[in-house]
């Protein structure tokens, strides 16, 4: 008995107590070309009748039913848990540009049949890759009283200085910056814009900073100027509009860098690989750091860099 209870005791550690059936080496390895079968969440009824008889274990396991394990496992995390039947957390179509989901099916042509589907299908795919860099502004006046006073600091215009010459320096054909409205922003991307002559500005008031969501935890010291239904739906527009797959237009890769806030930056990132967005506030962001996403025509989403700024020298990096 001891014996089998060291092995349900391992089954537990392999599993993380939530297993249909856990398979334990005792002495042998299995002969190559047997997989062990994938383990689904699900109930009694269904855990019963996804377990294989004891016969089709291969050689040297000892298959353990689930009752078993339950009676030495712990419950799993609940955050390790996952919804049955969906295969993993991600939602391919969270841009909403999912080519079944741009397609109206009812409308269909039953004469011509899946061939035109699959014709359709293919014309509404991203063919190329989208690179996002999120610039954080520079150090500005915190003692202005109105936006127009809140100006970079002599610093905070060296660190803009110093995100410029890091872009040039990255050899890429930039298509374009989009920057918010506000002053700080504003300057912060006149100085960029001076090492990437020729790439075209875009001022938006979407970018704007303001209090995406509660966060949570919440900040017992941190109360936001604006409530959050005033700036969250706007900070979510921003992200719907310009955080997406490309275009089915789109032929080549793109590089665009979007001149923003910390908050509006930390909130795009937590919606774009689809983290809990309330967690938003949990980032930290330096002064003219730089975040990279990449976005690829399949909607897959990666995170090269988050508010890098080892480009600045030590005592020019700061987080006001």
């Amino acid at each position: 008995m001891s014996f089998r209870r060291a092995l349900a005791l391992a089954a537990c550690g392999l599993a993380g107590g939530s297993v249909l059936f856990s398979a334990v080496a005792v002495g042998k390895q299995p002969a190559r070309g047997g997989d062990a079968a994938e383990p689904r969440p699900g109930g009694s009824a269904a855990t019963a009748a996804a377990v294989p008889a004891a016969s089709a274990a291969p050689p040297g396991l000892l298959l353990l039913p689930p009752a078993a394990a339950a009676a030495s496992c712990p419950p799993a995390p609940g955050w390790i848990e996952r919804p049955a039947g969906t295969g993993g957390y991600w939602d391919s179509n969270w841009d909403r540009r999912e080519p079944l989901a741009l397609i109206n099916l009812k409308k269909k042509n039953e004469e011509t049949g899946e061939e035109e589907l699959a014709s359709r299908l293919d014309h509404c795919k991203a063919k190329a890759t989208r690179h996002i860099f999120l610039i954080r502004h520079s150090q500005y006046n915190l003692d202005g009283r109105a936006d127009k006073d809140r100006t970079l600091t002599p610093l905070g215009r060296e660190q803009a200085e110093l995100t410029g010459h890091r872009l040039a320096s990255l050899g890429l054909k930039f298509d374009q910056i989009i920057h918010s409205s506000m002053t700080r922003a504003t300057e912060t991307t006149e100085i960029i814009s001076k090492h990437l002559p020729g790439v075209k500005k875009i001022s938006t008031d979407l970018l704007r900073e303001g209090a995406p969501i509660e966060p949570d935890p919440p900040v017992s010291h941190w109360k936001p100027e604006a409530v959050y239904y005033e700036d969250g739906a706007r900070i979510e527009a921003a992200f719907r509009n310009f955080i997406h797959r490309a275009d089915a237009k789109q032929e080549e890769d793109s590089y665009e860098i979007f001149v923003c806030h910390a908050n509006v930056i930390r909130y795009i990132v937590c919606r774009a690989l689809q983290f809990p967005p309330e967690g938003w506030l949990r980032m930290s962001l330096n002064n003219g750091s730089i975040t990279h996403l990449v976005i690829r025509p399949n909607g897959r989403v990666a995170l090269r860099t988050l508010g890098d700024t080892g480009f600045m020298p030590p005592d020019k990096i700061t987080r006001t």
